[in-house]
């Protein structure tokens, strides 16, 4: 079991570390929340990145464009002005990066976890579900004006066989 100030905590603690080692930029992290079947309406981009295991569930990294853009530029060391593919890998790469260091933390507590390759979405005025009712822990991250939301759901696995009692 992963309680939600530990799940926050390490999400927080991912976050900042990728930020500033990868791509130089401090960001100061936001009052964390929790909402019901998001990503919900967006404009701009989700990455969308999934965790099983005994424990299953989905993470996200959401931004507008201007931000994806300067966080792909950091990364890349180079300017980019439109969304394009380079961009677009930037931010998978980004979500792996913080949602693998998750994964190594969250299996401390919840046994081994695999993780899927990232889904990456662009675009404006989408909508992102996911079924069932899943609480998600919502952490803002901020550098002035500039926000990038990571957002992470986790369950117990209903469908592994050996978590049922007979």
């Amino acid at each position: 079991m992963m309680k939600e100030d530990q799940i926050v905590a390490a999400i927080r603690s991912c976050t900042v570390e990728v930020f500033s080692t990868m791509l130089s930029l401090e960001m100061e992290a936001g009052v964390p929340r929790n909402e019901l079947n998001p990503p919900g309406p967006s404009d701009g981009i989700v990455a969308l990145i999934g965790l099983a295991g005994a424990w299953i569930g989905t993470g996200s990294l959401a931004c507008d464009v201007p931000m994806a853009l300067r966080m792909a530029s950091s990364m890349l060391e180079m300017e980019c002005t439109e969304i394009d593919d380079d961009v677009l890998d930037a931010i998978s790469e980004i979500a792996n990066m913080i949602f693998g260091n998750f994964k190594t933390i969250a299996e401390t507590h919840l046994g081994p976890l695999g993780l899927s390759i990232p889904t990456v979405v662009y675009g404006m005025r989408f909508s992102a579900r996911t079924a069932g009712k899943e609480k998600w822990v919502v952490l803002p991250f901020l550098r002035g004006d500039d926000i990038v939301e990571l957002k992470i759901c986790l369950t117990p696995n209903r469908g592994l066989p050996h978590m049922h009692k007979h």
